[in-house]
């Protein structure tokens, strides 16, 4: 099955322009089976998202986008931001005492060459990102981002293949345009929040960008 774990709304995130309910009918127009919300620093409140995805008949999870030192870290199973957890280390920490998972979000960003083509940039670039803690406290790379360029993405292919990393992809969705972009297609159902959990720490998944023709994989 087919979900999105990267999407905004106006409804916690400043600089998105989708409400809820837009947001769910772009994803069933475009096909997705589920979408996970992932507001900046901001978690929705469980019986607000069961609602949300009981109007629309359709399946809705929670999640939040936490903006670190290191890079945005998508998390699963977190129910509030708390402060601190800018600091991979105590974001790591709060995640295992709440039985969360974690995913690196979009890590071109701040990270992939500004020129590529330069001798010596890409792998330049490719060696610090490597270093960067917060990938050995997530489960996966968001190896395709919605709203990347290709470069852009390819480097966080590159990176999470050196890394020997799992990878998801997130439309990363600000407004309808972007919904549909690409998924996560999930090997298992996924009728709720644990058993996203679970097909994630599992690594039963991976990333798909659709097409009009139909899904490829990278």
């Amino acid at each position: 099955m087919l979900i999105d774990l990267h999407t905004h709304t106006a409804r916690l995130s400043y600089d998105s322009q989708l409400s809820p309910d837009e947001l769910v009918e772009a994803a069933k127009a475009a096909g997705l089976d589920g979408i996970c919300l992932t507001e900046h620093d901001f978690a929705w409140e469980p019986e607000e998202v069961e609602r949300l995805s009981r109007r629309h008949r359709f399946l809705v999870l929670p999640g939040m986008e936490v903006n670190t030192a290191h890079g945005h870290v998508l998390a699963y199973g977190l129910d509030r931001y708390v402060f601190g957890m800018d600091r991979i280390e105590v974001l790591a920490r709060l995640a295992r005492e709440a039985g969360a998972v974690l995913v690196a979000a979009h890590p071109y960003r701040r990270q992939a060459p500004w020129e590529p083509g330069r001798d010596g940039a890409w792998e330049e670039a490719l060696g610090r990102a490597m270093s960067n803690p917060c990938y050995s406290h997530v489960c996966a790379i968001e190896a395709i981002n919605g709203r990347g360029r290709e470069h852009e993405n390819r480097f966080s292919q590159e990176l999470a293949q050196r890394l020997g990393m799992p990878t998801v992809a997130g439309s990363d969705a600000h407004m309808a345009a972007d919904v549909g972009t690409c998924a996560t297609e999930f090997l298992v159902p996924v009728r709720d929040l644990g058993d996203l959990i679970g097909a994630l720490r599992r690594g039963l998944f991976r990333p798909v960008a659709l097409r009009a023709s139909g899904l490829t994989r990278p």
